[in-house]
């Protein structure tokens, strides 16, 4: 199997994920956001985990986006 040069920095739901690649992309940071029940409502098959997204950064940018995402997720738990 071949390894990815992604790594996942976060999974929640559409609207936390969607705010934190706004975020990233604004320092120029573009993120992949992996949405398997929108996958599968495409693909004609049900999931259990409706609007959980997972959010996936570049190895090379992890150190950059970490800050971003603790900032983010920080103030959604205030």
């Amino acid at each position: 199997m071949e390894e990815s040069n992604y790594i996942k920095v976060f999974t929640g739901n559409f609207i936390i994920t969607q705010l934190m690649v706004d975020k990233l992309d604004a320092v120029g940071i573009s993120a992949i956001i992996k949405d398997e029940s929108e996958s599968g409502r495409l693909g004609g098959f049900g999931t259990f985990n409706q609007g959980t997204q997972e959010l996936y950064v570049n190895k090379d940018e992890l150190e950059t986006a970490i800050p971003i995402i603790e900032s983010i997720t920080a103030e959604m738990k205030a």
